[in-house]
């Protein structure tokens, strides 16, 4: 197991694996050592001393999002005797990206009659860091009406929350403008920013309601873009303007707002972009009702992607040896590697070949067969 820090160059040393191995110098070049990964995309690189280098620079939020530990999987090839072992090349994360505001301001709209102690959930800064690297704190701009206080949210992110000091007076300040501020826990610490606009309003005395505040749903990977995934309804027994409601995403992340979107008016929620269960297995939707007196109820959406046959099995060829000497027993042929990216029934693979040769499977480890001959071959009685 080694661990490198993300964007380092490529050529950049990670460790001695001749000597991690106890295999004397030289000792890999003759047992003809390779590096293997799943698929065809290598990482790392061996060299002659033993030494295990970067193939290239990695970039940890292209390769594994918000995921942690970003680990990258890879197996050693020994040959003469075969001998695999596997391989972890865990990405550390490096603070290369500032908290950013979806959007540069918030409008946040409360009634005059709300009293001091209310709390008022904000939106939240996304940052593609991990770890103490992502957002940790918030911070408001001084003013005499309102503090800040930052939560932690179930999933761990963390959200801010604005809490009244005072009652407000629309007659008085009709508006506050503040400033939000999110701080990553680098050193020193990556910022962003964006605008509160506290709106004051007269009288509303009844927010909207859902009739749930947990929706749950199930949604076929392959559903076709535009596709219907739930209808979600609020009441709010007040008249007039109080009483229209409008729907919004509510503290969603990028992932949900690219694949998802929400008809305002009607409540609708419909696929915005395909869905993959191998990338993403489930989502969670904070919907938020308004009515136009600035009160809001909020319910929750918790959607699982159902798994869909849609990715064959793959093969990958490490070695293939095409000449072998006849009257030689156990010969290794070929060493290749399978793999599916589908989960349960729809990822199990079996790996056969046809009955009339004289060759056998041979499973090694994790997906990776040899290919043995079965006897010894004679070229007068069959040269191919």
């Amino acid at each position: 197991k080694y661990s490198v820090l993300e964007e380092r160059e490529s050529g950049s040393y990670v460790a001695n694996l001749a000597k991690d191995l106890g295999l004397g110098l030289g000792e890999l070049e003759a047992r003809d050592a390779r590096i293997l990964s799943k698929g065809n995309q290598q990482y790392l690189q061996l060299e002659k001393s033993g030494n295990l280098i970067l193939k290239e620079k990695l970039d940890r939020e292209e390769l594994c999002s918000d995921t942690d530990p970003c680990i990258l999987h890879f197996q050693v090839l020994l040959k003469s005797p075969v001998h695999f072992i596997q391989g972890e090349l865990q990405l550390l994360d490096i603070n290369d990206h500032a908290p950013e505001f979806l959007e540069n301001e918030i409008l946040l709209k409360i009634s005059e009659s709300s009293h001091p102690g209310t709390a008022f959930p904000l939106k939240i800064a996304q940052d593609l860091d991990v770890g103490s690297n992502t957002v940790q704190n918030y911070t408001i701009s001084t003013n005499s009406y309102f503090h800040l206080f930052t939560l932690n949210h179930s999933d761990g992110r963390r959200y801010p929350e604005l809490v009244l000091d005072k009652a407000l007076d629309r007659e008085e300040q009709s508006e506050l403008r503040l400033t939000l501020t999110a701080l990553d826990g680098g050193s020193p610490p990556r910022t962003g920013t964006s605008q509160v606009l506290v709106v004051v309003l007269d009288i509303n005395d009844n927010a909207p309601e859902f009739a749930q505040l947990l929706y749950e749903v199930q949604v076929p990977e392959n559903s076709p873009v535009g596709s219907l995934v739930i209808t979600v309804f609020a009441t709010d027994l007040d008249a007039g303007t109080y009483g229209e409601l409008s729907y919004s995403f509510f503290q969603s992340s990028n992932q949900v707002i690219q694949a998802f979107e929400i008809n305002a008016v009607t409540g609708e929620i419909r696929l915005k972009k395909p869905l993959d269960f191998e990338e993403i297995r489930s989502y969670r939707l904070e919907i938020e009702a308004s009515d136009g007196g600035g009160l809001s109820g909020k319910c929750t959406i918790a959607i699982e992607v159902m798994d869909v046959n849609d990715n064959a099995p793959e093969l990958t060829m490490s070695v293939l040896i095409s000449d072998i000497p006849e009257n030689t027993p156990d010969t290794v042929v070929a060493i290749f590697g399978i793999s599916d990216p589908d989960s349960g029934e729809n990822g199990k693979m079996m790996c056969t070949i046809q009955d009339h040769l004289p060759f056998f499977l041979k499973l090694t480890v994790e997906n990776f067969y040899t290919l043995v001959t079965e006897r010894a071959l004679d070229r007068e009685s069959q040269a191919e």
